[in-house]
């Protein structure tokens, strides 16, 4: 018996293609609507033994949207900013720099560390500096 390689696509009846192992397979994403998907993988060895493998994808052929203001399943209650970028994947001549990145706070941590750092050099500064321990080079 030769070995096998069967892919499907969701819950398809009908295989995408099979294949002989080692196979290359190309998955055109454009032809795939947006959303979560599941690849199917049935593979039938030369003593005839079956294995079955499922991978879930995610397919986003339309722009990658950021929202900043607002996370999932956030309780609000007053009036909140909420930041929208859209990036597309399309390439073009021109590259506009404004709007071209999501605006983001520094991270709470960074501060925090920095605070830390500046705290400690003048920390070492007050206990360890004194004029008697200055020694000239000349």
């Amino acid at each position: 018996m030769k070995r096998k390689v069967t892919v499907f696509l969701d819950n398809d009846k009908v295989p995408f293609g099979e294949f002989e192992p080692p196979a290359k397979l190309v998955l055109d994403t454009t032809k795939i609507s947006d959303g979560k998907h599941e690849l199917k993988i049935k593979a039938i060895s030369s003593l005839g033994v079956e294995g079955i493998r499922v991978i879930p994808f995610e397919v986003r052929n339309g722009p990658e949207i950021a929202v900043v203001g607002l996370k999932e399943n956030e309780v609000i209650n007053s009036n909140t900013t909420v930041t929208i970028n859209a990036y597309g994947s399309e390439t073009s001549e021109s590259f506009i720099i404004r709007g071209s990145e999501t605006p983001k706070a520094v991270p709470s941590w960074v501060w925090a560390l920095l605070i830390g750092f500046v705290a400690f050099a003048i920390y070492y500064l007050i206990t360890h500096w004194s004029i008697c321990s200055y020694e000239s080079f000349v």
